[in-house]
């Protein structure tokens, strides 16, 4: 009889410890990431093409003439876990190791960092090379448009 109810109780604590990551899981798995650039930027769009050249070091120096300036939020950030695996389907692990072989070659550096959503957004305010990517919701609520244009949304498919 003791047997049946640790069994059942050690079940009853799985289903609760999987329920729990699951909903840990899903804000980052539901995030809709975009690309964005402060208003003073002459960027208005940017293919995927674009922005995996821009993060992944292919080139800062876009067709146009225009410079992309990428930012990154801090290694720990969910937003950008999940904006990397999204767009190139890295972990956060495989884009340091990425960039460590690029910066001991010589060839680039790589984004520079800010540590949080708001102080990405300053930065796109008063560097209009500057792009960065954020989780939707975290785009500033009163007079969006005005602060940041929008470039590029992960997941493609909600592209226009």
């Amino acid at each position: 009889m003791k047997t049946q109810s640790l069994r059942s109780w050690r079940r009853s604590i799985a289903a609760i410890l999987l329920a729990i990551h699951l909903l840990s899981a899903a804000p980052t798995a539901l995030a809709e990431i975009v690309v964005v650039a402060g208003s003073k930027s002459p960027l208005v769009r940017l293919s995927r093409e674009e922005v995996v050249n821009i993060y992944m070091g292919g080139y800062r120096r876009l067709p146009d003439g225009s410079t992309a300036h990428p930012l990154n939020l801090a290694p720990d950030s969910l937003t950008r876990g999940a904006f990397y695996r999204l767009l190139v389907n890295k972990s956060p692990a495989d884009i340091n190791a990425y960039w460590a072989r690029l910066v001991f070659s010589g060839r680039t550096a790589p984004p520079e960092q800010e540590k949080d959503a708001a102080s990405m957004l300053e930065r796109l305010d008063k560097d209009a090379s500057a792009v960065g990517y954020l989780d939707r919701r975290q785009l500033p609520r009163t007079g969006a448009t005005a602060a940041v244009r929008i470039l590029f949304t992960l997941p493609e498919e909600d592209n226009p």
